[in-house]
């Protein structure tokens, strides 16, 4: 399966390694540069402010590299991150502080920071289906929570600038175990070295940063007793199985099918209500499909008309494709063929992106326009940013999604990664521990109806801990906060999570 987007740090103070003595050499000799420790870059630290909700909020801005250690502090890894931490703030017992992560695995944290939860964002036309003139610009992020919460945008190794030194190993970071180890560290590293133990703190993870931010929640607390006050899973996923089906494991079909339902009356293939429609789809995934499904080989030719049937009317598509199909269409083959007879193709991150197909011939689509239309934006904007307002200077590459992680060890033996578990076990040893699932319902790369299903599996959860969940849904994609409505309505939904936690 392809990897999937995900976007996002707050700041750091360096870990400072003293230079080892180098070795007597004659007056006239040359350094073997090869043999010669780096000294790690120093932290960078500027004033800036923002404009939030009319206030005007005065930061402190940190671009630095924090660097992981091995118990007898040799470096492992230096991971890049850049804080936001206001000023002023007064009683830092009562100040949020917000951990930010992007996905894939193998992407930056540039997708949050600079897309809806930093003080400057990607300016994009319209409603964020269509690509700037390049190139991009930045302005003024009124919609920036740092209003409420410090933010500390982390990228997690090999991504960014965040690289594995000379005595890690890049597999020691390559895969779920590994990735939740070295980013647990790093947040308790920085809580230390900003005194910020006793401030209220949230983990927010977008994409595979769902994944990443579960994981960390149990972590966090079981290994450094640091208890949460919030998890926030944005556009995320919590079990692969929800977006990847497996020889007998037909559950995506059933998680994708209201997604389907609302892209479809998006681009007006569908007439009415869409929620009621979206809700009727819902009913028919988990009812009547699921058991069609089931029955596999055996399901009856009248009954396996009269769901494909049902599934045209939900989708569009037409019954012959959908029993072609075995009645099982993937998210790619609907980006295709929903718009098949316009010439266009629609986006995975973002379905209501059409552009024009390139070959018309193919069953699926040669690329996805959503991500085509952000990646040089958000790219040309962090170097940018990172060059001329922060001050930070690297010769290497920002890795703004990179495969340089693959192969990524997804977990032990041939079972699919589901962290599920991890986030009840966290949620079950801490009652206060509160959850807000943020989705897009123009999302084909991570459903929002595969992580409402994964927390309603959640059988062992405490009834208790059930009423600390929350949903909300919004009109847009992957990266929601491309569509201005939705990026206002994030940032309510996210002030509104926050503050409550403060109370």
């Amino acid at each position: 399966m392809r990897p999937s987007l995900l976007f996002l740090a707050l700041s750091t103070v360096l870990a400072t390694a003293q230079e080892k003595p180098a070795p007597a050499t004659p007056p006239d000799a040359k350094p073997d540069a090869a043999k010669e420790e780096k000294k790690p870059a120093e932290p960078v630290t500027k004033d800036g402010s923002v404009t939030i909700a009319g206030k005007k909020i005065d930061y402190q801005v940190t671009t630095a590299k924090l660097t992981l250690q091995k118990d007898d502090g040799s470096p492992r890894a230096s991971v890049f991150h850049v804080s936001y931490v206001k000023k002023d703030a007064g009683d830092l017992s009562k100040r949020p502080v917000l951990f930010a992560f992007n996905g894939g695995p193998g992407s930056s944290a540039v997708w949050l920071h600079l897309g809806t939860l930093g003080p400057k964002r990607v300016d994009l036309p319209g409603d964020g289906t269509q690509a700037p003139v390049p190139p991009a610009r930045l302005v003024p992020n009124e919609f920036s929570i740092l209003d409420v919460a410090d933010l500390v945008f982390v990228d997690p190794v090999t991504t960014g600038y965040s690289r594995v030194e000379k005595d890690g190993k890049p597999e020691e970071f390559h895969g779920v175990e590994g990735d939740v180890e070295s980013l647990s560290d790093f947040i308790r590293r920085w809580v230390t070295e900003h005194q910020r133990w006793s401030s209220p703190k949230y983990l927010l993870g977008e994409s595979y940063g769902g994944i990443r931010v579960a994981g960390l929640s149990s972590q966090l607390q079981s290994r450094y007793g640091m208890s949460l006050n919030g998890v926030v899973l944005l556009s995320s996923l919590l079990d692969f199985r929800t977006l990847s089906p497996g020889q007998g494991d037909d559950l995506s079909f059933q998680v994708y099918l209201p997604l389907f339902t609302s892209v479809a009356h998006f681009h007006g293939k569908l007439k009415g209500d869409r929620d009621a429609l979206v809700k009727q789809a819902r009913e028919f995934a988990n009812g009547e499909y699921a058991l069609a499904l089931l029955a596999g080989n055996k399901l009856e030719p009248a009954k396996r008309q009269a769901i494909a049937e049902k599934l045209s009317a939900l989708t569009s598509l037409p019954v012959e494709l959908i029993l072609q199909a075995n009645l099982r269409i993937d998210p790619t083959r609907f980006r295709g063929e929903l718009l098949r007879k316009e010439g266009k193709v629609i986006g995975r991150f973002d379905a209501r992106v059409a552009w024009p197909t390139t070959d018309a011939s193919s069953d699926y689509p040669e690329y996805d326009p959503s991500f085509s239309l952000a990646l040089g934006a958000y790219s040309t904007t962090m170097l940018s940013y990172l060059g001329s307002d922060l001050g930070w200077k690297e010769d290497s590459p920002y890795e703004i999604l990179t495969g340089k992680v693959q192969p990524w060890k997804m977990g032990i033996g041939n079972g699919q990664v589901n962290m599920s578990n991890r986030l009840a076990t966290a949620m079950r040893d801490n009652p206060h521990l509160r959850i807000l699932v943020m989705g897009g319902m123009a999302d084909l790369a991570t459903p929002p109806d595969g992580i409402l299903y994964s927390l309603s599996h959640l059988l062992e959860l405490p009834e208790s801990a059930k009423k600390n969940v929350s949903f909300t849904q919004y009109e847009a994609g992957h990266m929601f906060y491309l569509n201005p409505p939705d990026l206002a309505k994030g940032r309510k939904d996210l002030v509104d999570f926050i503050s409550a936690g403060t109370k």
